[in-house]
């Protein structure tokens, strides 16, 4: 016989893990998850001739959630679930908001994966953590070229210096 489910037995959300190394990459999934959600954001309020770089980024982006999340299920810790929805760090509604959204997000993602690499004790996470803030650099590089910056590249990708 069923019966119905109460919300106290519904199964616990995954808590971020308190190794520095596992908590960090926890948060760059969770940070993966956050612009995946932000790209879409992104392509409703873009040009025609920028759905190419919103489609790269984006499978980019899913790629290496999916990556991470199978690496981090490999160290026995359970990976964040996406939220419902996202609060965006500014309004956006038109084709330059939407850029400077896309500057952002890869520029938070940088700093989830610069964590990522200051962290991890494990060798393989740590040369992930390298490819994922390279991409992320790159990418941004990419959309801030497309905001006519005159500079397109920073010098340490996820930092402050």
């Amino acid at each position: 016989m069923t019966s119905p489910t109460s919300p106290t037995s519904e199964p616990a959300l995954p808590t971020r893990p308190d190794d520095p190394g596992d908590g960090a990459l926890f948060d760059a999934i969770a940070t993966e998850h956050a612009t995946i959600y932000g790209y879409g954001l992104v392509s409703a309020h873009s040009t025609f001739d920028r759905n190419y770089l919103v489609a790269d980024a984006m499978e980019e982006h899913r790629v290496r959630r999916e990556a991470a999340i199978a690496l981090i299920e490999e160290r026995g810790v359970d990976a964040p679930v996406p939220a419902a929805g996202y609060s965006m760090p500014m309004e956006v509604d038109t084709p330059a908001d939407a850029a400077n959204l896309a500057v952002t997000m890869e520029q938070d993602a940088a700093t989830a994966w610069r964590a990522v690499v200051e962290q991890a004790t494990d060798q393989t996470v740590r040369a992930f953590g390298v490819a994922a803030l390279t991409e992320c650099a790159v990418t941004a590089a990419r959309w801030r070229r497309i905001r006519g910056d005159t500079v397109s590249t920073v010098a340490f990708p996820g930092g402050t210096e």
